[in-house]
């Protein structure tokens, strides 16, 4: 923890502080007290900070500290994974442009608007200390938009699978579950395999045996202009009307490209976002979305 005092007449030298907390992903606890994982480059980073400010004529205090009264080691994560998650959306914006753009036209300026986007990525990814959940989000579409500019985005069609393959299996996905984790856990449970298991890890290796989905690399994940949900429909040859639906709706909530003009899935993801704010667990959220996921089908299909 950093504590630190300027004088008011050294407006620069705050401004100029600030930027440097910003970049090394710090997060605020006070106005004038800044947090960092306890590793030894961060420390550097905090005694070289600190000495700045004291060579502006101002109070630098650096602590190492094993507790914070009234934050939980889970809440003191969660500023982390905030802070990154912002930074993480609002990349996300300008990826989106560059896929709407990719469709138009291939402009020579856009590959550099991608070489900066990439940068501005890796960026976050580096301050990125506890695996915020929305980073396999923005590394999706920055995948997406460099498939797109590049033309390669209409692959062949991969062969369909057989459902018998995957029974009694253990699947795993990204932790915090939104509307198209959710939804592909009801649909591989429904359709796939009724006896599924799920767990939750942001890599894969935590579970090598385990069948992962909407993850980075893999094979049952966004792809081309589909989202997870639709991946698995196609790969698994599911052809019930009232499940193609719902895909249009976990489509345009989850991708926000406005693709089929459907809306019903935000209700959905709303909810969804809400019980996660209350501190539902993984495996709760997974299974009362799924029921969520139910009625809406057993209404579409009536």
């Amino acid at each position: 923890m950093l504590l630190y005092g300027l004088p008011a007449s050294r407006n620069t030298a705050r401004v100029g502080l600030w930027r440097k907390l910003k970049k090394f992903g710090a997060v605020p606890l006070k106005t004038s007290a800044y947090l960092l994982p306890d590793q030894p480059a961060n420390y550097e980073r905090f005694q070289w900070l600190a000495k700045q400010v004291q060579d502006e004529g101002g109070d630098a205090t650096l602590i190492r500290a094993a507790e914070i009264e009234g934050l939980t080691h889970s809440q003191i994560i969660q500023l982390f994974n905030n802070a990154r998650a912002k930074e993480y959306k609002t990349l996300m914006g300008p990826l989106r442009a560059v896929v709407e753009e990719s469709k138009k036209s291939k402009r020579k300026e856009m590959g550099g608007d991608l070489e900066k986007l990439h940068r501005q990525f890796n960026e976050i990814k580096e301050i990125d200390y506890f695996n915020s959940p929305i980073a396999q989000d923005a590394q999706m579409l920055l995948e997406k938009a460099e498939k797109a500019f590049a033309g390669t985005s209409r692959g062949k069609s991969k062969p369909q699978l057989q459902v018998g393959d995957f029974r009694a299996k253990i699947w795993l996905t990204r932790p915090r579950p939104e509307v198209d984790r959710v939804g592909s856990a009801w649909l591989i449970r429904r359709f796939i395999d009724p006896k599924a298991k799920f767990v939750f890890a942001v890599e894969t290796a935590a579970f090598p045996d385990a069948i992962p989905f909407d993850m980075h690399g893999v094979e049952f994940s966004h792809h081309g202009n589909d989202c997870t949900f639709e991946t698995l429909i196609k790969r698994f040859g599911i052809e019930d009307k009232a499940v193609r639906q719902i895909a249009e709706m976990v489509h345009d909530t989850d991708l926000e490209d406005g693709k089929f003009q459907r809306f019903e899935g935000l209700g959905i993801d709303r909810i969804l976002k809400g019980w996660a704010k209350t501190g539902l667990p993984d495996e709760r959220l997974l299974k009362q979305g799924a029921e969520c996921f139910e009625a809406l089908y057993q209404h579409l299909r009536k």
